[in-house]
């Protein structure tokens, strides 16, 4: 394999997984668990209308929906990812199964708000555990050198579930109602659960992960179980953190996810409609070439950064000036509404804010032993959905303190973005000059070992 990969030496390591179809038909199991997911946490962003009507809650309140349900996302991600690290993916990807239908169908009958917002707490557990599975079925199944185009796949899988809740639950809901269109919904949970226990493997044959030296060591001195692993958790996610790699990556997750996952999640529907005049339908439209603009964008970027590892960088970061120049030629457009084209091409550069945060995990990937993958994948997931969570409550809040104006709430979108910035900037010469590092030790090894 060319070198330009940036992964080593790709299908030339001994113990690289062959991929082939079984690997497609695995993978393909757990990419749908996670399609299913996705349209059980992005069902909120086409019925936030709805939801406010029936539970008789303003822009605050609704807004907690969301954040309360990113809260629970983020806060286990690094828990996640040391599951599927001791775990393995079956057992993780069945609990969350569980756990999101459950609060999809908890939803569907919640009575009041206080229920409403328990399930979707429980959605958030379940959904959390998904996509870092997800990625650890790939480093299982693929070679290294097809890391950075399986995952944009994945991603763009997931965006198809968000396409599924735009157009698909957006006309159910109105069609059949609220009870029936969530629960309706629920049953693709059971489906995906069934393909899952029936279907899915950790890993290939003759792959078996092997176990965390550190804790092997610890239980053959005859340590107890619980002080081991827990030395385990301690030792995964500080030595997850100490790599470059992986705080960049994080940051550039943090940076890119939020403008795209709040437009779509909550306030992009409320935005159009109420502060751009236009209807429900065409919002749904606007909603919809999003998540289209998304799938296309992840394609072009996975083949991108699979041959040219050097673009991580400048693609994340011309992204987010992107976006940054259309979100804010929206909000400053004179007069009471922006026209159509401009909130088109708006919605078009949002589409690159997904894929641009599938960036932040090839800056994790090549940093971390596959051993402790799943930590840090969930280090870095967690950026983008703490950065939205935060731009979620501001918005409600601010949309309540100004009269519901939109302007000066969606401004808040540029302090995350210049923090994050800020951050990239920082780390990505340190974490350049690691992966170099990295680079010749395995070069240097690599002669020394012997034919």
């Amino acid at each position: 394999m060319s070198g330009r990969d940036g992964h080593g030496s790709g299908a030339g390591l001994p113990g690289d997984p062959p991929g082939g179809r079984r690997a497609v038909l695995v993978w393909g199991v757990g990419v749908a668990v996670y399609f299913v997911a996705v349209i059980f946490r992005t069902s909120l962003g086409v019925a936030g209308l709805d939801a406010a009507d029936r539970f008789g809650v303003n822009a605050s309140a609704l807004s907690t929906f969301s954040i309360l349900q990113l809260l629970v996302y983020a806060g286990m991600q690094i828990p996640v990812g040391l599951m599927v690290d001791r775990l393995g993916t079956k057992k993780v990807l069945t609990i969350g199964v569980l756990l999101f239908t459950l609060g999809q169908l908890g939803f569907a009958l919640s009575p009041s708000y206080p229920m409403a917002l328990a399930s979707r707490a429980l959605l958030g557990c379940g959904d959390a555990m998904t996509f870092i599975s997800v990625l650890r079925l790939g480093t299982r199944w693929f070679p290294a050198r097809r890391g950075p185009l399986v995952a944009q796949l994945a991603g763009l899988v997931g965006m198809a579930g968000n396409l599924v809740s735009t157009i698909v639950l957006a006309r159910l809901l109105h069609g059949v109602g609220w009870t029936a269109a969530f629960a309706g919904s629920a049953a693709a949970g059971v489906v995906v659960l069934v393909l899952l226990l029936l279907f899915l493997k950790d890993h290939p044959e003759g792959h078996e992960p092997e176990r965390s030296p550190e804790l092997s060591a610890s239980l053959e001195q005859g340590a107890p179980p619980s002080h081991a692993g827990a030395a385990f958790v301690r030792r995964q996610i500080a030595e997850s953190w100490r790599e470059p790699g992986t705080r960049l990556g994080m940051w550039v997750h943090f940076t890119t996810q939020f403008p795209a996952m709040v437009f779509l999640l909550l306030w992009g529907l409320p935005f159009l409609v109420e502060a751009q005049g236009l209807t429900r339908e065409t919002a749904g439209e606007l909603l919809t070439l999003v998540v289209a603009s998304n799938m296309l964008v992840g394609l072009v970027y996975g083949q991108i950064i699979a041959r040219h590892h050097a673009a991580r960088a400048p693609l994340a970061l011309g992204t987010i000036a992107v976006t940054a120049t259309l979100w804010a030629t929206t909000l400053v457009y004179p007069g009471d509404h922006a026209p159509m084209w401009l909130l088109v091409t708006l919605c078009t550069v949002l589409g690159a804010c997904g894929p641009a945060s599938m960036i932040g995990f090839d800056f994790a990937r090549p940093a971390n032993p596959p051993e402790r993958q799943g930590t840090a994948s969930g280090i870095v997931n967690m950026g983008g959905f703490v950065a939205s969570m935060t731009t979620l409550f501001a918005v409600g809040v601010l949309l309540d303190a100004t009269g519901d104006d939109y302007r000066i709430a969606f401004s808040s979108v540029f302090v995350l973005e210049a923090l994050g910035v800020v951050q990239i900037l920082r780390l990505k010469a340190r974490t350049a000059r690691r992966e170099r590092e990295r680079l010749v030790a395995s070069r240097v090894e690599a002669v020394h070992v012997p034919a």
